[in-house]
């Protein structure tokens, strides 16, 4: 459990460090979204599904950009998405392994490993 708790303490603070570019790039996602959403014609709930379903491309391709602006203005927002993700997830493989060097001694390592064969 002490594991867990460093590793989520980490986490947090390692977000807080960061927030100003998290918060950066999810306002880039959400404004250009919002822009392209204007541009089709689209109601404001389908924008924002679009913009998020667009930004962690997962593109379930059910609404669709039409007009050649706003299909570049979603491949900005697929690529800004993926910096975005890479970042959370780099954000938790740091605290993981700074967790695991804090906890896992190499006693403990070799106390796993005889269990594993």
């Amino acid at each position: 459990m002490d594991f867990t708790i460093y590793f989520l303490k980490l986490c947090l603070l390692t977000a807080w460090l960061a927030a100003p570019l998290l918060i950066f790039l999810v306002l880039l996602i959400a404004g250009l979204g919002l822009w392209a959403g204007r541009r089709e014609r689209w109601k404001r709930t389908d924008t924002l599904y679009w913009t998020f379903v667009t930004a962690t491309t997962v593109g379930y391709g059910d609404i669709r950009p039409t007009k050649p602006a706003t299909r570049l203005i979603s491949i900005v927002i697929a690529f800004t998405g993926l910096v975005l993700s890479g970042l959370v997830v780099a954000m938790a493989v740091n605290a993981a392994g700074l967790a695991f060097k804090q906890y896992a001694t190499e006693h403990q390592v070799m106390e796993m490993l005889k269990y594993i064969h």
